[in-house]
This record gives structure tokens, sequence and C-alpha cells, in this order.
């Protein structure tokens, strides 16, 4: 193991811009990469469905067909701001000045799927086919992933590094996420002449809203109200509001159920206030739950014990492209990355976790 060209491969890829939806230059410096590994590599056909900077990247390294194949999968993209990320490394810990996030959320994985596939060339480890899938458009709401052809996908179970917490994290279920748009119309007027002529849309809103189960429904549930927006001055009654909402569940019928009661209190609250309600429901991803039992977990256990590390099995409450992977058929965990205060400009990746990381996808190909 190189760590060094580890280190400086992950380097290189987050100076790379691709703020999800431009993802056209990392896509092609990815592509120059793995066919300069001798890979077997695609770009599939989904751009113009999603419209996305690019679409998502398939690249197989050819092994012993009597070993089942398995995958890697990870997403190009990032959060903003990523625009001239510069990384800087203090004390074994890559950020940057704080200007802009660092992009280890997911190119920590990008990384170490490319000295994965050069340790096993240089080593000469016996390996069945292993496949590549790197994605557009995860920070969108897995828009890439949710546009693949199952047809693509080779393996027999897979290994997505794409999760929080230091190495030896492993995700077996995360929810459905639904979206909730409602439009709320009423009536406009003078706010200080004659309100009575009035409907607000806004007080039609937070009747609603505060007759909604919202946060910790159960165990296994969660709705969040994460944007309201209208009216415009305060001498006029508001006769528009839009709000924008989500439930999540580790169960398709609990989602389903909270969004309904959630577009249920909007058109209440419309239909007593002699307004109007306009509500759009959207199912953004599904769900995942993979037996503790299972052959995929049993290896990424092992080979966390094997470079020295604790497995712990958990649940997520985000979603990931193994939520449409796992949809299409092949059993898929998550692994941590060990990436720390994602999404933020303060962002971080010990390189003692990008280290351990390689070495677990190492002995995962070992175990296989």
């Amino acid at each position: 193991m190189q760590n060094k060209r580890l280190v400086d491969t992950f380097i290189e890829l987050v100076k790379i811009d691709s703020e999800t939806g431009n993802e056209r230059e990392i896509c092609n410096h990815l592509l120059s990469v793995f066919e300069s590994l001798g890979l077997e590599v695609f770009e599939d056909e989904t751009q113009q469905k999603t419209g996305f900077g690019a679409g998502n990247l398939f690249a197989t390294l050819k092994g012993d067909s009597s070993i089942e194949p398995i995958l890697f999968s990870c997403h190009m993209d990032t959060v903003t701001p990523g625009k001239g990320i510069e990384p800087i490394i203090t004390d074994n810990v890559i950020h940057t000045d704080g200007s802009t996030i660092l992009g280890a959320d997911d190119k920590a994985g990008v990384a170490v799927m490319i000295e994965l596939i050069r340790h096993l060339q240089e080593k000469n480890i016996q390996h069945g086919d292993i496949q590549f899938v790197i994605s557009v458009g995860e920070e969108s709401h897995l828009v890439g992933a949710s546009a693949i052809n199952p047809e693509h996908l080779k393996a027999k179970y897979g290994f997505a590094l794409d999760s929080g917490d230091k190495v030896g994290g492993i995700v077996v279920a995360a929810p459905t996420n639904g979206s909730i748009v409602a439009e709320l119309i009423g009536k406009t007027a003078h706010a200080g002449i004659e309100p009575e002529k009035g409907i607000s849309a806004i007080t039609i809103a937070a009747n609603a809203v505060s007759n909604m189960k919202l946060g910790r429904i159960d165990e296994e549930t969660t709705a969040n109200i994460g944007r309201i927006e209208g009216g415009d001055k305060t001498n006029i009654v508001a006769d528009y509001c839009k709000i924008i909402g989500e439930a999540r569940s580790l169960e398709q019928d609990k989602m389903t159920n909270q969004l309904e009661h959630m577009k249920q209190a909007f058109e209440t609250a419309a239909a007593s206030l002699g307004g109007e309600a306009n509500v759009e429901l959207k199912v953004s991803y599904p769900s995942f739950k993979i037996d503790e039992n299972s052959k995929v977990v049993d290896i990424a256990k092992q080979a966390a014990v094997k470079i020295g590390r604790t497995p712990v099995v958990a649940t997520s409450g985000g979603g990931s492209d193994a939520n449409y992977i796992n949809s299409y058929g092949v059993p898929t965990v998550v692994l941590s990355v060990g990436y720390e205060q994602i999404h933020t400009v303060n962002e971080r990746m010990p390189i003692e976790e990008l280290e351990a990381l390689l070495a677990q996808t190492i002995e995962i190909v070992k175990l296989v």
C-alpha cells in the first residue's frame, strides 16, 4: 500500500470542481483513470434523462469467474460551496481554509476505489469481477442512482463507501424519503382597512402545521417542515403561501401514511378558512433493510476485525445510492468512510480513516 499515493489521489480529486449537477469534468477525469488502469468502463445513457452534468460510470476490473462478482459504489458529485477547493493537511487531517467544503463526501470513496484497484493489480491478489459504480447527483436526492438501468449491475452483492462515523461502521438499513409541496391559496385584501374580506394563506399554513405530527413520529419514522414562503407586504392579506416538507421511514407504508396525514392537514385547514390547498406528494427514494446475518454483512464485519476495527452495525436516518442499488436486487451495505462535519465548510478527512477504509476494502476482496 502506498499511502502517500492514496492521499495524493484524494487531493487531486477534491481539486476538481463537481458540485451536484456539474459532474462533466470529474466524470471525464475518472473515465481516463479507469481506462488507464485497464478496466472495462462506460458512462451510461442517463444524462439526457436526469439533466445532470454527466451519466453514471460503470467500471469493471475483470477477475476469476469462479469467484463471486461484487461491487463498490460511491458518488462523484459534492454539495456547495465546492468550487476552487484548496485542501490543507494539518496533523494528518485534510481540510480547507473554511471558505469551501472539502468534498470527502464522497471523493474519499472514489480515491479508495482507485487505490484498491492499483493495490490488487500490483500485489497480484486473486479476485472475481469487481464492478465500480460511481453516480452523479447523489446529493440531489440520488438522481443518478434512481436512473440506473438495473441490467448494468452484475454483482451478487455490494459495498457503498459513503457513510459517516469511523471506519468499521456498517449501515444495514436506511429509510425511504418522501416530499410534500403545498401551495395554499387565499384571498387578498387590505390588511388595515378590510382584513375581514381577505383569506390569509399564511394563516391557513399556520393552522395546518399546528395540527400535524412532526419530528420523531416513532422509532422508524420522522417528518419535518423545511421551508415556508409567502406574502409580500404587511398591509396586504397574503393570498399565497408555499410550504415544503418531508417524511422518512424504514417502512414504506409508514412514510406514505405520514405524508397523507400532512396533506390532509393542509386540505382541512384550507377548507375551514375558505381557501384552497394544492398538495403534491412524491417518493424521493426507497428504503432498504438487510439481514444482519447475511453474507454481505458478515464479510464487512470480518474485514473490519482484520484491520483492527470493531464492526458497528447500524441503521441510518439518511439515504444513499445503496437505497436504489438494493431496490435493483443487489444487497448492498454502506461502509463508514470516517469523514467528519460533511456538508459544511468545516469538513475534515483524517488520513488514518482514509487508510483504514482502503485496508478494509482490500480485506473484503480477499474474503469473497
